[in-house]
């Protein structure tokens, strides 16, 4: 990955706004290596910014933190919340957490039948069950579920999604952290910063128009 990219990413995990992200963004290369907001909210009502356009629910499957099978495509009809995370982390991960801990919460039962919410570890040797346990504890985020494999299993999905690791970077604190909504047909819809634009308020927000079937503009 090219240097720009590794520090858009870079700046992205620690909250810098996403217009200002433009400016380290390299050229295309054909695959979605830095998976970056292209614009602010629009007028279709979402208060994230706007994904890159066309990106679905990669083909994933990784066993959560209790031992349990999850296949991403297996989801589809579902609205899927997606956020990387690192239990060691003690910058980002914790104010996302307990942002998406909070957004779930107020949602109505019907609503939250509706979502599935995960996270996907980017730092596996750290990210035991038991840290894991009383990470999402402590930010009162156990509704979350924290996917994890082993780092050989890990990279391809890194890449998949677009994000920079922890592993990658050497740092707890610096890796890919956005929170990202995919409506029912598996499309990419809305992305949610800490810091920035994620809220519990907008995180509900958003993840209701997902399950209306609203498209982004």
């Amino acid at each position: 990955m090219r240097r720009p990219a590794l520090l858009a990413l870079g700046f992205l995990a620690i909250g810098l706004p996403p217009r200002l992200l433009l400016a380290f963004r390299g050229p295309p290369s054909g695959h979605p290596a830095v998976a970056l907001p292209t614009r602010g909210p629009g007028s279709d009502g979402y208060r994230g910014s706007l994904p890159p356009p066309g990106f679905k629910v990669p083909e994933v499957s990784l066993r959560d933190y209790h031992g349990r099978l999850v296949r991403l495509r297996s989801l589809h009809g579902k609205v899927v919340l997606i956020t990387f995370l690192d239990a060691a982390c003690r910058t980002t991960c914790p104010i996302v957490a307990a942002a998406v801990g909070a957004g779930l919460r107020l949602l109505t039962a019907r609503e939250r039948a509706q979502v599935v919410p995960l996270a996907i570890s980017v730092d596996p040797p750290a990210d035991t069950p038991r840290r894991i346990r009383a990470f999402l504890a402590r930010r009162h985020a156990l509704g979350l579920d924290y996917l994890v494999g082993r780092t050989k299993e890990m990279r391809p999905i890194w890449k998949a999604f677009g994000v920079l690791s922890a592993v990658q970077t050497g740092s707890a604190d610096l890796h890919s952290s956005d929170v990202r909504i995919f409506d029912r047909r598996g499309t990419w819809v809305s992305t949610l910063h800490a810091v920035v634009d994620l809220t519990a308020g907008n995180l509900a927000h958003d993840l209701r128009l997902a399950a209306k079937g609203r498209r982004r503009q």
